[in-house]
This record gives C-alpha cells, sequence and structure tokens, in this order.
C-alpha cells in the first residue's frame, strides 16, 4: 500500500482567502511529444461535491481518467480546456504555447477565477494571478482536476489525428517518441501535425 499524500484543497483554501474568490487550478498535457498541439486544463471545483478518486493524470489509468473526465466536468464551478496548434509551439516554442494554452483554457470557463494555482515553477502570464506548486498535480486537486482535463481531451485529439494521418500510430502513442513512431518517420517523413523544430523531427528534415 502507497503511503503517499494524495491532493487536497488546502492550497485552494488558502489562496482563495487570501485572494478574496474563486480559485482554479491550471496543468498541461503534451509539452513532450513529437506531433500535436499541448493542452491546458483549468477547473474551479466545487468543496462541497468533489468527485471522488482525483489524483495526478500520470498516476490514473487510462480508464479511469475517462471515467472522471465527466465526472470532474459535471460537478465543477467551472472549467476550461484549451490548445496550442504544433505551428504555434514552432512559432512561440513550447513554453510559450503552453502558456497560451492555458490562457485559452481559463478564458473558456464559464466563471472566472481570481487567482490559479498552476503547476510547476514557471511564471505564466495568465489572465489572474498565479501561484506555482512544483508537483501540484499531487498536491492539489484543483491542479490534480486539470491535469485529468487537460490529458483527456489531449488523448482524444490524437486519436481522431490518428484517423487522418494513420501511419504514425498517434492513437497509440499519442504523439510520444516510440519506436513505431521513428519508424514512421523515417518511411514517410513528418505529416502536418509533427512538431518540425523539434529535435528527432528537425534532424530527419535536415537529413
Amino acid at each position: 500500500m502507497s503511503d503517499r499524500a494524495f491532493p487536497t484543497l488546502a492550497l485552494e483554501t488558502l489562496l482563495a482567502q487570501s485572494s478574496g474568490g474563486l480559485v482554479c487550478g491550471v496543468d498541461e498535457a503534451g509539452r513532450g511529444p513529437w506531433a500535436g498541439p499541448v493542452s491546458a486544463g483549468a477547473v474551479i471545483l466545487n468543496p462541497d461535491d468533489l468527485p471522488p478518486g482525483i489524483d495526478d493524470s500520470k498516476a490514473l489509468t487510462e480508464k479511469r481518467r475517462m471515467a472522471l473526465e465527466p465526472e470532474i466536468k459535471a460537478r465543477a464551478i467551472a472549467w476550461g480546456v484549451g490548445f496550442a496548434s504544433a505551428r504555434e509551439i514552432e512559432e512561440l516554442k513550447i513554453l510559450g504555447a503552453t502558456g497560451l494554452a492555458m490562457c485559452r483554457a481559463i478564458e473558456a470557463m464559464s466563471v472566472q477565477p481570481v487567482a490559479a494555482l498552476v503547476d510547476g515553477n514557471y511564471r505564466f502570464k495568465l489572465p489572474c494571478p498565479i501561484q506555482t506548486v512544483v508537483g501540484g498535480d499531487g498536491l492539489s486537486l484543483s491542479i490534480a482536476a486539470a491535469s485529468i482535463l487537460a490529458k483527456t481531451a489531449r488523448d482524444r485529439l490524437m486519436v481522431e489525428m490518428d484517423a487522418l494521418y494513420p501511419a504514425y500510430g498517434f492513437a497509440r502513442h499519442k504523439g510520444y517518441n516510440a519506436p513505431i513512431h521513428s519508424e514512421a518517420l523515417k518511411l514517410h517523413g513528418p505529416c502536418p501535425e509533427h512538431r518540425r523544430t523539434w529535435g528527432p523531427v528537425k534532424a530527419l528534415l535536415e537529413g
């Protein structure tokens, strides 16, 4: 049995008290893949109606993430998902594109937060003041919920891209480094969804 701590609403409670309003959690998915967008989720949880089992998306199975996604959306005070495309990643670099996806996620929320808890230590410029939290998806329930929405939304989009570009196996590896992905790049070259400034893709193009 694991003795690790599970995320709570302690950070949200403190930030809400100091900021005087609703606080959202924000997290991203897809910073590392060779193809596809980077996604972000933003969630304001209702402390009186929390879906059981929320955790860092990386600690959950795909089946559990997919089951929690509609529960989070149905019970949250507000939620949003945003993307930045492969072309925007090339133009803005990955941190700029991640910040853009986070802004889009917050702007998509039906209720705007007065502050945000953001996973990691990078101070993105978002529509509201932020507090960074290293390892936040394992500490904050709101960030963990955002990580689930970001991950499931991106995975779903990569499955759709697999239908458009079936040679690359996007439904299986979601654009990340995998032997079948590398072999497909060698055989077919990059498709429009590949990040052409990414090391392996760039090396293939230059080769």
